[in-house]
């Protein structure tokens, strides 16, 4: 259970849509310091002009993991990473293009987070702990055709973050998947679902009800909270639960 007050917070896809929500009410909720990361930085600059030295833009481009490397460096002081920068390509199983849609998805979606989390988890120990968030979708758990790469990549993108929960409990690290529905931004316009779009900010405040509830999974938004209440034994007796134990 972890407060956001006074933290150091890293937050990739920071400069629009549900990244910058997260750095403005994570702000609001009286975190000290915000490295607001994208694959420009001259784009933090509205968040800077706002808040000030609370935050330190950073170069972070998921499809450059020397760029990652590099951030871990500069943002030695970090306590809570927030990864939600991610690509959504519209492509079913049988379009032509959804063998490159996909892949462009998984290097972004999948690879990129596990290159995040091996190039901050050590950081994260060094700091106590702290915590490690991967937003995910519930294209996560439900494949939905005009977006079938997209969901792929994102069950793919789940899978990983209970491996990191399960690798990072030993060191005190708190791992949070987060599962919006349809959240009111750019990319959810681009993919046609923004009459039944909700606001950024639930995604944010359901990231700090998890840090202080200790929760592994998020349901921001009605669709969410939806597919939550139906999954939520599945999580807590399958996902969460040790079956190595026997």
């Amino acid at each position: 259970m972890q407060s956001v007050k006074d933290r150091v917070v890293l937050v990739t896809g920071a400069n629009r849509g549900i990244g910058k929500s997260i750095v403005e009410e994570f702000l609001r909720a009286g975190a000290g310091k915000i490295y607001a990361a994208a694959r420009n930085p001259e784009s933090i600059k509205p968040l800077s002009d706002a808040y000030g030295d609370r935050i330190a833009p950073l170069h972070i481009d998921m499809n450059e993991p020397g760029s990652i490397a590099v951030a871990a460096k500069q943002a030695a002081d970090v306590g809570i990473v927030i990864n939600n920068a991610g690509m959504l390509n519209i492509a079913n199983p049988l379009a032509s293009n959804a063998v490159a849609a996909m892949q462009d998805e998984m290097e972004v979606n999948v690879y990129g987070l596990m290159r995040m989390a091996q190039a901050f988890a050590p950081i994260l120990k060094a700091n106590g702990g702290g915590a490690f968030v991967q937003l995910n979708s519930v294209a996560s758990m439900k494949n939905f055709a005009d977006f079938a790469t997209y969901s792929a990549s994102k069950a793919a993108s789940y899978s990983i973050t209970q491996g990191l929960r399960d690798v990072l409990q030993e060191q005190g690290t708190q791992v949070i998947s987060v599962h919006p529905g349809p959240i009111a931004t750019d990319m959810a316009n681009s993919a046609g679902l923004g009459e039944i779009a909700e606001p950024a900010e639930l995604v944010a405040q359901a990231i700090i009800d998890a840090l202080e509830s200790g929760e592994f999974h998020a349901f921001p938004d009605t669709m969410a909270k939806q597919i939550g209440a139906v999954y939520r034994d599945f999580a807590s007796n399958i996902v969460e639960a040790n079956l190595m134990e026997g």
